[in-house]
């Protein structure tokens, strides 16, 4: 169509011009629909191809085969695993006759698919394995020699998978006496190559004497082939024939082989050679490992340089395991020399003695900086084993700046590779892992989200052993030798939300999880929980809204502070369980979903139950729709008798639903629910058999939660004490230095405050210091918690009861104290943000209020109001 006028006030032209282009775009689709037409089957085409109703499959099959298209002779291949599955008996009588004669003149493709259909029906093991021998295992061989190496290819992976499961008899004949006149030079190339790989097959078949007699002559035989690429192909079959023969016959029959084909004309089968040689060092004992490997792998690393490139992508590759397996019989200056080669190696094309010929072309540049990228790739994916090669205490000295090269290479695939072993790296430095704190700024800065992503993999570890120093106790400044980290964090996060890899991001935001046992809860409030706000409010992919959402259920879980986690339980439901979208009200439930997943029963039932049941009247069918699929869980998280009020709530409010829902689809899965939540057993107060291990894991919680809070007033209360000694200390300075007559007098009576006795505060402050301690190691213990089985919580709440022995007196204060203070909010203290006549709802276990003055006989007990302090801006 044409494009609309530029002034939109102008009306449509519906003149004779503007008919005849219209016109024009007609005719113009009419020719693009006309090789649509045209390739449709004429009604003779149609006829060929129908098939009567009324056959059978056998005889479907075999009509198919017989007078069908290709197409169609594919279609009866591809199913002929179900036909055997079906009625075995005819398929071999009458259809597997008809696949052999299509297969003489098949296309590849229909090769190609009756190779599959008969590994398929091998695996299946729907016939016995001498009636697959007798009646598949001829064709199979038939067609190893085909023209198309593809379909060769295709049919010898099915022959050495069936060689697994045919028994030895029929391997000998079928395969392996067949094999002596296959693997004569006389042979094709194609035959003799079939030849070596059958033969490493057949090793694991045959026993040590019947190898020795009948396999090795055909082996040495195709190792002294005047083809290379047979030479080649028999090398990499010599380490499955080492293993069939044992050790002694491998060094007197196997070695002698791979010594002299490392030496070979062709750079294929030294390389070869080589790959086999590294492959095989555990079978060979020291000696034959300095005398004889030891040689070859040092020639074989002289001359890498001087030959194809792709020679030293395989010499970078297997690096690792060659220093691994010759460690320990390297003399000092040997081990140098192996360690300056791998540092070679890992800036091979980066330096300047390493830069193009003048000559070469451009493509040949390309490709020559490709095989440089893949050998400096191959030494990232080696650098763990070369840290244990040179052992973790010379790290520093010996090989740092080779890893800061490869942290800062410009190639993204040797930033990818070295970002995957950073963990293994950081476990092997333990102690010394503050060494490498920069590269992991570096990489998790990096501009590439691939090398982000490799590296999010194991974050969490990693962190965690920054935080650590690599040792086991974890220490109290956490990151103080890595300020730029928590910048780097929320870079990498902005950086993954700004692309349109959404999965990354949500990778990012499910690790971000272990940041409560890494570093602190202020850092964490200010730097990061808001931004997980932003998140579950303005970004548009569910999983990300989820992840951000679990996350931030997360950090308020291990937040210390009773006004910042007020001040989040007032925003999660002001701002998504009442805000205007119904976008937010959803992620609202979400979130509600992962509280009553990982805080406590109570918890949830005291800050959010209410306002879940309240999106029972939203006006949005899908907040209704989703409420109900959470009511069951809703239910789960009640306690009987102590919510026997709340249930009834819900009661009332699933009532509601059945008489006044309008939305059929709501309805349906209101009836649904409705069902679910009767056959639901209800928790009680007391232990049950059926829910024990839930309950010690609420307990769990519950009780962890209740020392959060009471670890956050004894610090209160230290802060206190230490400020009354300070101001104590000055004033007793003050009267020291004051020199007034009664200085000598002062200085000998001591320093009386007013209250109670001096025996009385001191006594009161050891109480607070010693349960200030055990909270603070608590603190250490609850971040690392974790519930996996029934033995661990039952050994947690067995230490329940002394707890609550030692700090009754305290906690019941506290919750007298923590209770009021969530429920009751000053409105002149609420940060702008939040509407100043709202407060945050809250229920209660039981049928009255414990802090009512009313149901109180004391006074200490009567409700105290605990106001917000005005928060200073986000730094």
């Amino acid at each position: 169509m044409h494009p609309p006028p530029p002034d939109a006030g102008v009306a449509m032209d519906f003149g004779q011009n503007s008919l005849f282009g219209y016109m024009e775009d007609l005719q113009e689709l009419t020719i693009i629909e006309r090789p649509v037409r045209r390739s449709l089957k004429t009604p003779e085409e149609i006829e060929r191809l129908t098939v009567d109703e009324d056959l059978s499959d056998i005889d479907r099959a075999v009509y198919l085969l017989s007078a069908g298209q290709d197409i169609q002779g594919a279609s009866v291949i591809a199913n002929l695993p179900i036909l055997m599955r079906q009625n075995p008996t005819e398929t071999l009588r009458r259809v597997l006759p008809k696949v052999r004669e299509v297969l003489h003149v098949a296309s590849v493709e229909m090769q190609l698919t009756a190779a599959v259909s008969f590994l398929a029906i091998l695996q299946e093991e729907s016939m016995s394995v001498h009636t697959f021998a007798h009646s598949f295992l001829q064709v199979i061989l038939l067609h190893l020699e085909h023209r198309d190496t593809g379909v060769s290819n295709a049919w010898l992976e099915t022959l050495l998978s069936a060689v697994e499961l045919l028994p030895k008899e029929t391997l000998r004949h079928e395969i392996l006496n067949p094999l002596v006149s296959k693997a004569q030079l006389s042979q094709t190339v194609q035959s003799r190559l079939v030849s070596c790989k059958i033969l490493g097959k057949l090793t694991n078949k045959f026993d040590a004497h019947s190898i020795k007699r009948e396999i090795l002559p055909l082996v040495k035989s195709l190792c002294q082939d005047v083809e290379y690429e047979v030479r080649s192909c028999m090398c990499r079959q010599l380490e499955n024939i080492a293993q069939g023969i044992g050790t002694e016959l491998t060094k007197s029959a196997v070695l002698p082989e791979l010594i002299e084909l490392s030496r070979d004309e062709s750079g294929s089968v030294r390389l070869a050679a080589f790959e086999t040689l590294v492959n095989m060092l555990d079978m060979f004992d020291a000696d034959d490992r300095s005398q004889t490997i030891l040689p070859l792998v040092k020639s074989f690393c002289e001359k890498s340089f001087k030959a194809d490139e792709s020679i030293l992508i395989s010499l970078s590759f297997h690096l690792g395991k060659l220093c691994h397996g010759l460690y320990g019989i390297f003399t000092p200056d040997q081990h140098l020399r192996f360690l300056e080669f791998y540092k070679k190696l890992c800036t091979l094309g980066l330096q300047q003695e390493n830069g193009h010929n003048e000559n070469q072309i451009p493509s040949q540049i390309v490709e020559q900086e490709k095989k440089y990228t893949s050998v400096r790739k191959n030494c990232a994916y080696n650098f763990p084993a070369m840290i244990v090669f040179v052992d973790p205490k010379n790290f520093h000295m010996e090989l740092y700046s080779t890893f800061f090269c490869l942290c800062h290479d410009p190639e993204v695939p040797v930033r990818y590779t070295i970002a995957i072993c950073f963990y293994e790296v950081s476990k092997l430095l333990s102690s010394g892992v503050h060494l490498i704190h920069k590269e992991l700024l570096t990489l998790l800065q990096d501009e590439s989200l691939e090398v982000l992503d490799a590296l999010i993999n194991n974050l969490p570890e990693i962190l965690e052993l920054m935080s650590t120093g690599g040792e086991s106790s974890v220490q109290e400044n956490k990151f103080s030798s890595l300020p730029d980290l928590i910048p780097a964090l929320t870079a990498a996060e902005q950086r993954a939300a700004a692309s349109l890899k959404w999965r990354t991001h949500e990778k990012l935001l499910q690790k971000y999880t272990c940041l409560p046992h890494i570093i602190s809860s202020d850092q964490i409030y200010y730097r990061f929980l808001q931004r997980m706000f932003t998140i579950m409010m303005t970004n548009n992919v569910l999983p990300v809204q989820r992840a951000a959402a679990r996350t931030l259920c997360i950090f308020l879980r291990y937040n210390r502070k009773q006004e910042q986690r007020h001040e989040v339980i007032q925003k999660l439901i002001e701002q998504l369980g009442q805000g205007k979208s119904y976008w937010n009200r959803l992620r609202f439930l979400d979130t509600c979903e992962f509280i009553i997943e990982i805080f406590s029963r109570s918890f949830f039932c005291k800050y959010f139950f209410l306002p879940v049941i309240e999106l029972t009247h939203d006006p949005v069918a899908n907040v209704r729709m989703k409420l109900c699929y959470l009511l069951p869980k809703v239910k789960s998280a009640l306690k009987i008798p102590a919510d026997m009020h709340l249930l009834q709530q819900l009661e009332m409010c699933v009532r509601k639903l059945l008489c006044q829902e309008k939305d059929k689809d709501v309805l349906a899965i209101v009836k649904k629910t409705v069902l679910e939540l009767d056959r639901m057993e209800m928790s009680m107060d007391m232990f049950q058999k059926k829910n024990y291990e839930k309950d010690l894991l609420d307990q769990e919680k519950e009780r962890e939660e209740l020392l959060f809070l009471e670890m956050e007033q004894l610090e209160k209360d230290k802060h206190q004490s230490d400020g009354r000694l300070a101001s104590d200390k000055s004033l007793e300075k003050k009267r020291r230095d004051s020199r007034t007559p009664m200085q000598s007098l002062s200085k000998s009576m001591p320093i009386s405050v007013p209250g109670p006795s001096s025996s009385t505060p001191s006594t009161s402050k050891e109480i607070k210091k010693s349960k200030l301690t055990r909270s603070q190691s608590f603190n250490n213990q609850a971040f690392h918690a974790k519930y996996g089985t029934l033995d661990k919580c039952a050994s947690k709440s067995s230490t329940l009861a002394h707890t609550s022995s030692v700090s009754g007196l305290v906690r019941t204060a506290m919750l007298s104290l923590t209770d009021d203070s969530f429920r009751t909010l000053n409105t002149s203290s609420v940060p702008a943000s939040f509407s100043p006549n709202t407060v945050l709802p809250s229920t209660s276990r039981g049928p009255g209020n414990p802090a009512d003055p009313k149901n109180s006989g004391s006074k200490d007990a009567q409700p105290r109001k605990a106001t917000l302090k005005s928060r200073k801006s986000n730094p």
